[in-house]
C-alpha cells in the first residue's frame, strides 16, 4: 500500500510555470508506475501524465504535451510535475496516484490517491 500527498499548487498567470511533488510512503513505491491526473466540477477525472517505476517511459495526455513532463526520484520517493506554458483550461485538481497496472492511463487502474492540490491558471 503506498500513501500519497500533493503539494505545490496555487494560482499563477497564464504562460507561467509551476511544479507539483507528491510525497509517497510505503515499501513499494519504487515498484509502482506514478500517474498525474485533473479534475474540475464539469469534467470526469483525466489522465494528465505517467511514468514507470524505471523512470525511462513517461507518456502524456494530448492536451499537455510538449509543456509538462513528469519524473521520479525513487530514493527520495518523490515525483514531480513540471507545468510550463499554463493555460486557463489548466486550472483543476491535480492527484497523484500509483498503479500496478502495465502502461496505465485510466483512473480505475490505479489503487492509491493523494488528496489533490489546486491550480489556477488566470488569464
Amino acid at each position: 500500500q503506498v500513501q500519497l500527498v500533493e503539494s505545490g499548487g496555487r494560482l499563477v498567470q497564464a504562460g507561467d510555470s509551476l511544479r507539483l511533488s507528491c510525497a509517497a510512503s510505503g515499501r513499494t513505491f519504487s515498484g509502482y508506475t506514478m500517474g498525474w491526473f485533473r479534475q474540475t466540477p464539469e469534467k470526469e477525472r483525466e489522465f494528465v501524465a505517467a511514468i514507470s517505476w524505471s523512470g525511462g517511459t513517461p507518456y502524456y495526455a494530448d492536451s499537455v504535451k510538449g509543456r509538462f513532463t513528469i519524473s521520479r526520484d525513487n530514493a527520495k520517493n518523490l515525483v514531480y510535475l513540471q507545468m510550463n506554458s499554463l493555460k486557463p483550461e489548466d486550472t483543476a485538481v491535480y492527484y497523484c496516484a500509483a498503479s500496478w497496472v502495465s502502461s496505465p492511463s485510466a483512473a480505475y487502474e490505479y489503487n492509491s490517491w493523494g488528496q489533490g492540490t489546486q491550480v489556477t491558471v488566470s488569464s
